[in-house]
């Protein structure tokens, strides 16, 4: 494990000696936009672990991406080898569905500190959820980025992600009343707590997501990642290429269903990903929205 590897899988050629602020943003924008939110090992039959050396193996020298408790636990070491002060947080997703946040901490982020102020790091949501630079810690600030206006507000010492996006325009008829489709202008995406979390504190959670047929991750396929534009996701056999058009006020949806000899194709050439092991696609019941 080294960093040269891994500045070398996010694209990134600058230098690391400032452990500054606009360091920080550029290798997590480099992350998000090289490294695919995406949770295909469940989906073909192979076994999460939350071993850094293991995740090291599997994204840097492998090529592959990784749901959170993968992606923020290798952006956290790699913060920390760097020399950044950071603190692994854990965080409750909202769920739509019962109208509130998760009973346990199903995401993992990254607090930052810099120059004595806090901001929370997070590679690791995927689609219009992804955040491209690290938020300031501060409540009811208005933090703008490409997929819309993000919002931490702090409940006591409970802090929420909130954000409000644009209007959905979908360009394929067949798709205009998809679900994948969010049509909630402003939405809560996650709440947390500032409570330092080791790795240990998300061993079970791993192993639940994985495992429960209830969980999202066992009833989706899915795979993301952001582009210069907007974003890219492959959820069970639906791909869709979503294009940012905050002058307009909307996000373009160009959405198509991928027959199951073209999925492997269209993991290599727009995801650069390339299993070992053959994908079985999931889209069950569980709700879920780009």
């Amino acid at each position: 494990m080294n960093l040269e590897e891994y500045f070398k899988r996010i694209g990134f050629h600058g230098s690391y000696e400032k452990l500054d602020l606009e360091t920080l943003k550029l290798i997590h924008k480099q992350h998000i936009m090289s490294i695919p939110f995406e949770n295909l090992s469940i989906h073909c039959g192979e076994r999460i672990v939350m071993d850094l050396e293991v995740i090291f193996n599997k994204i840097v020298r492998s090529g592959r991406g990784g749901w959170c408790l993968e992606n923020n636990s290798l952006f956290g070491w790699v913060l920390r080898e760097m020399g950044y002060n950071t603190t692994t947080l854990g965080s409750k997703v909202f769920n739509s569905t019962i109208n509130d946040f998760g009973p346990n901490d199903t995401h993992l982020i990254n607090k930052v500190v810099i120059d004595g102020k806090a901001y929370i790091a997070d590679v690791s949501f995927g689609v219009s959820s992804q955040v491209w630079e690290p938020l300031e810690l501060i409540s009811g600030k208005d933090q703008p980025q490409a997929a819309g206006v993000f919002r931490l507000i702090e409940k006591g010492d409970f802090w929420v992600l909130e954000k409000t996006g644009r209007k959905p325009e979908v360009v394929n008829p067949e798709f205009a009343k998809s679900s994948l489709v969010n049509r909630k202008e402003t939405k809560q995406i996650y709440g947390f707590s500032l409570v330092p979390r080791e790795a240990d504190h998300f061993f079970e959670t791993n192993h639940t997501l994985q495992t429960d047929p209830s969980s999202l991750f066992t009833n989706k396929s899915i795979c993301s990642l952001q582009t210069p534009a907007g974003f890219r996701a492959l959820i069970g056999w639906t791909y869709s290429e979503v294009t940012y058009k905050p002058e307009e006020g909307v996000d373009v949806f160009n959405m198509k269903d991928i027959p199951d000899e073209e999925i492997e194709q269209i993991l290599r050439e727009k995801f650069n990903v390339k299993l070992q092991n053959k994908l079985k696609p999931a889209s069950k019941k569980e709700c879920y929205t780009l």
